[in-house]
């Protein structure tokens, strides 16, 4: 682990002893191999391997997409690992933002569409999901796309439309898989300076999966994973 600068945070991510082994016929394959982790609210974290690491696997597992075969994982001090579908449902919906390297943007719809579909999933209001929406589509910059489609949108618009759609809950966390990996380098910049904002301005725990040594850097700290394990 590389630490860019020390802060005293209180933590809001513990992983203790973590493994995850995935069948693969009659092979065991391990993604993650007895993890521990400390995460402090608000940090910034970016973490780096070659494929196969385990990377995703620990992102996932942060972010409530995946379960453990052994160990604990906690969430201001509740265990995931023992929450049941319904209450691990509510997690990610309410308390962690994702934002994906493809977009995973509704073809069909426009920007604003796209960022209100968290909040109809927990039963928000129609006036007050049009009204959030458009809130975090300004907040990265699309005030003036709201109506548009993901195919009348760049790259990088894209991006900033799934980063709207990952705020809109308000979540404690957001999780950026590969989020630049599609993107040119200046259209990179852009896309990790308004995650970063994000970071500094609301306090919000960052974590992003990245090959890119340039997005690496502006983290507090990067995790280089090997092998299922987080190298020292």
């Amino acid at each position: 682990m590389v630490h860019k600068e020390g802060k005293d945070r209180q933590v809001i991510i513990q992983l203790r002893s973590v493994s995850r082994i995935y069948k693969m016929g009659k092979e065991n394959l391990t993604a993650l191999d007895n993890v521990n982790l400390d995460i402090g609210e608000g940090e910034f974290v970016a973490i780096m391997g070659p494929s196969g690491s385990g990377k995703s696997t620990l992102a996932n597992i942060i972010g409530g997409l995946d379960k453990i075969n052994s160990g604990t994982v906690l969430f201001d001090n509740q265990e995931l690992n023992k929450l049941n579908d319904k209450k691990l449902s509510e997690y990610r919906n309410k308390k962690v933002g994702f934002v994906f390297q493809a977009f995973n943007l509704i073809p069909t719809f426009t920007a604003q569409e796209n960022v209100m579909l968290p909040l109809i999933l927990i039963g928000v209001s129609s006036r007050i999901r049009r009204q959030k929406a458009i809130e975090c589509l300004k907040m990265v910059g699309l005030e003036n796309r709201i109506e548009h489609k993901p195919n009348e949108l760049s790259g990088g618009e894209r991006q900033r439309v799934s980063i709207a759609r990952a705020l809109v809950n308000e979540p404690r966390i957001i999780i950026a898989d590969e989020p630049t990996g599609n993107l040119d380098s200046k259209k990179s910049a852009e896309i990790i300076s308004i995650l970063k904002k994000l970071n500094n301005d609301s306090k919000i725990t960052l974590i992003v999966i990245t090959h890119d040594p340039n997005v690496a850097h502006e983290a507090d700290r990067i995790l280089s994973m090997q092998d299922g394990k987080i190298s020292r």
